[in-house]
C-alpha cells in the first residue's frame, strides 16, 4: 500500500510547536464513504482550534488527524456510494474526525459537496464553514429583518467581512467592532454602516451613541470576555446575541449589572455549525449549498485574499504565518504544491 504524507497533532501541549508529518497508509474507503486527493486546505481555524487548545472535541488518542475543510478530487467510491463521481472536484468537509492536512482523505459521501468549474480552487478551499455560518446566522437562526442593526465583533476577520457584504445585500445595517482605527475605512468601503474601535470607549456606550438609547436587537460575537460582556450590555430589551467562538477564552459576565438583566428579555445563544448543519434536511442542505455558490459568484461570500500557499513540508511555517499578528488574508496549504 502507498505511504502518503499527512499531518496530525501528536499531543495537545505540543500543538503550538506545529503539527508533525508522518508516512501513513493510503486511506481505504468504506460503506458510504469516498476517498479524495486534495488540491488545497484552507488554514482558517488555526488560532482558536489548535494553538489556544480550545478544541470542541478534544482528541482521546494521538496522533490525531487535523484539517476540517478543503478542496479535492474524488478518486474512489466506497460500497453503496453513487455520487459524487470519480474525477469530480468537491469541497471536502472532514468535520467529525479531521484529516484534510494530507494528500488523501476518506470522508462520508454526505460531506463531499460537488462544486461548479467556474469557482477557483482557492475559494472552494474555504467553500463551506465561513459562508454557511454567515448565511445560517443572519438568515435562519437570527432571521434579521431588513433595516435592522446587527452588531458584530471581529469585523475585520474573513467571516466578519463576509457578514458585512451579506448584510449589505440583505438590507441589514451592520455596526462593526474593530481593535484598530486603521481598519475602519476599509470596512466602510465593504459596506459597513458604522464601525467603532473598542479601545476608544465602552462598546455599549459607543453603540447607543449611534443607534439610540434602546440599543441593538441583534449581535454576533466570536471574542467573548470583556468584548462580549459589553456587547451584551448594548442589547435592547428584546435583544438576541449569538456567540460562535471563544477567542479570548474568557467568560461573558451576563450578570455584571443585575438591574440590566432583570429588565427586558435578552437572549444569549450559541451557534456552532457542526450542530446546525446535521439538523438540516436534504432540501435545506441543497438550498444552502446553492446559496453559497450564488453568493460566492457574486463576490459576497468570498475569501478576500491568501497571503501565500504552503506545501505539506512547510507546515511549521504555515502555522506560524497563520498565527502572525496583523496578517492580511488566509494561509492555504496545498499538499502537492
Amino acid at each position: 500500500m502507498l505511504k502518503d504524507e499527512s499531518y496530525s497533532i501528536r499531543a495537545l501541549w505540543r500543538a503550538c510547536e506545529g503539527s508533525y508529518g508522518s508516512a501513513a497508509p493510503t486511506p481505504r474507503t468504506g460503506h458510504g464513504r469516498s476517498a479524495c486527493s486534495h488540491l488545497g486546505e484552507s488554514r482558517q481555524s488555526i488560532r482558536p482550534v489548535i494553538c489556544t487548545r480550545t478544541l470542541r472535541r478534544r482528541p482521546t488518542s494521538f496522533p490525531s488527524p487535523v484539517g476540517f475543510e478543503g478542496v479535492g478530487i474524488v478518486d474512489v467510491l466506497g460500497p453503496g456510494v453513487q455520487r459524487p463521481v470519480p474525477g469530480q472536484r468537491a469541497a471536502v468537509i472532514n468535520a467529525k474526525t479531521g484529516g484534510n492536512w494530507a494528500e488523501y482523505a476518506v470522508v462520508s459521501a454526505d460531506y463531499l459537496i460537488p462544486v461548479p468549474d467556474d469557482l477557483p480552487d482557492e475559494q472552494v478551499a474555504s467553500f463551506f464553514i465561513n459562508p454557511a455560518s454567515a448565511i445560517l446566522m443572519l438568515r435562519h437562526v437570527l432571521a434579521i429583518p431588513k433595516g435592522e442593526w446587527l452588531l458584530q465583533s471581529a469585523a475585520g476577520s474573513e467571516l466578519g467581512r463576509m457578514i458585512i457584504r451579506l448584510a449589505k445585500r440583505d438590507g441589514i445595517r451592520t455596526l462593526n467592532i474593530v481593535r484598530r482605527r486603521e481598519s475602519v475605512a476599509e470596512l466602510e468601503r465593504l459596506g459597513a454602516e458604522a464601525v467603532i474601535v473598542s479601545t476608544e470607549g465602552a462598546i455599549d456606550e459607543q453603540v447607543r451613541g449611534i443607534v439610540g438609547p434602546r440599543g441593538v436587537k441583534y449581535a454576533i460575537d466570536p471574542v467573548v470576555g470583556e468584548t462580549g460582556t459589553q456587547m451584551y450590555q448594548a442589547l435592547g430589551e428584546e435583544g438576541r446575541m449569538l456567540v460562535y467562538g471563544s477567542l479570548t477564552r474568557q467568560p461573558i459576565r451576563v450578570g455584571a449589572d443585575p438591574g440590566f438583566i432583570l429588565a427586558g428579555r435578552r437572549i444569549l445563544e450559541v451557534f456552532w455549525l457542526g450542530y446546525w448543519f446535521p439538523k438540516l434536511g436534504e432540501t435545506a442542505r441543497r438550498q444552502l449549498v446553492e446559496d453559497v455558490v450564488t453568493l460566492m459568484r457574486d463576490g459576497i461570500l468570498v475569501t478576500s485574499s491568501y497571503t501565500r500557499t504552503f506545501s505539506l513540508d512547510e507546515i511549521r511555517t504555515a502555522v506560524t504565518q497563520a498565527e502572525s499578528i496583523g496578517r492580511q488574508g488566509k494561509v492555504l496549504l496545498v499538499p502537492n504544491n
